[in-house]
């Protein structure tokens, strides 16, 4: 299929496309009638806004919303375009800092072509840039850099989900792998992710692995059942008598797997103190331990640690927890 066939068949793509040729169309009226021109420009930002809604993987659109600031001398909105793309692109550090002290409608769109210069929204044109500029060094900078980053946005999620299957595709199975933990950590219910990391479990016959992954898959999605499908899979691949049927790996390895993914949120915890202290009444029902920690952790906005947590007690066989967990999942969408 040719790429501009791919265009045609991407709506969301297409949709983005349509939203920013209607906010250039309103621009070009809003400098043709003066008498008309702040309506017709809130009209044009409207439908920048409406692009990146539809794509926000299209730097095209992202630059358009700025020229629109920019033309509308609004220093304090391009700072928040600004700081959006930085979100999608991992909350870097590095990118926030340079978002302050500075003149956005003179250095503004310039600081955005270079964030966009560094690094692609398109994992395709990223790919093309680490593979054939930076090579080796280039992908170990990037899996560097992945391990401190927030990926805790839906947006970024997908944005490096895609270059990880970019890195996959290409052979650097392990680095995929790590770095597939860490975008899992930040955001546990990206069911497609799993899925991928199961898929390669899967292939390198490394079955315990691949069990939890597909676990997490069909407990995000009950209807794709995954899990089930691989143990199907496995059953019809035993023959022999030498060869007796497999139904799930260990509970230590349950949770043993549900802990190592559990501790690297440790990272991202974002605790809120708390000055006031809170007296149980005397006649209070006892709270187990576990549930109270489930419930600190909700308070304190650790979902990721709270979803690991609740679903390591789940495998443990502790039933109570699935209440839990799906407060936790339905939070975290």
């Amino acid at each position: 299929m040719s790429e501009s066939q791919d265009l045609l068949q991407h709506p969301r793509r297409n949709l983005g496309n349509r939203y920013r040729s209607t906010a250039q169309k309103f621009a070009k009226l809003a400098k043709a009638d003066p008498t008309r021109a702040a309506e017709n420009m809130a009209w044009a930002e409207q439908n920048a806004r409406q692009a990146i809604l539809h794509d926000f993987t299209d730097e095209r659109n992202w630059r358009y919303l700025a020229e629109l600031k920019v033309m509308n001398e609004d220093a304090e909105g391009l700072h928040a375009v600004l700081e959006d793309v930085f979100v999608i692109l991992g909350r870097d550090p590095e990118n926030l800092e340079q978002l302050s002290g500075i003149d956005y409608l003179k250095v503004g769109r310039e600081l955005l072509e270079a964030a966009f210069s560094r690094d692609a929204l398109d994992p395709d044109a990223w790919w093309e840039r680490i593979s054939n500029i930076e090579g080796e060094s280039g992908i170990n900078d990037f899996a560097q850099r992945c391990r401190r980053l927030d990926f805790r946005d839906q947006r970024a999620n997908i944005v490096f989900g895609r270059r990880l299957e970019r890195l996959r595709t290409a052979g650097h199975e392990e680095v995929f792998i790590d770095l597939a933990k860490h975008l899992l950590a930040h955001r546990p219910i990206n069911h497609e992710l799993w899925l991928e990391m199961g898929r390669l479990h899967e292939r390198r016959n490394e079955i315990d692995e691949a069990w939890s992954c597909y676990d997490q898959v069909q407990q995000l999605r009950p209807h794709l059942k995954e899990r089930d499908r691989f143990l199907e899979r496995l059953k019809g691949n035993m023959d022999g008598s030498e060869k007796q049927p497999w139904s799930g790996p260990s509970i230590n390895h349950r949770k043993a797997f549900l802990e190592g993914m559990q501790s690297l949120t440790d990272r991202i915890s974002t605790p809120t103190q708390s000055n006031t202290v809170m007296e149980e009444p005397a006649d209070a029902e006892p709270i187990h331990p576990d549930e109270a920690k489930l419930s600190h952790l909700i308070e304190q906005g650790d979902l990721q640690a709270a979803f690991f947590l609740a679903r390591r007690l789940l495998a443990s066989g502790e039933e109570w927890a699935e209440a839990w967990l799906e407060n936790i999942q339905s939070q975290m969408v």
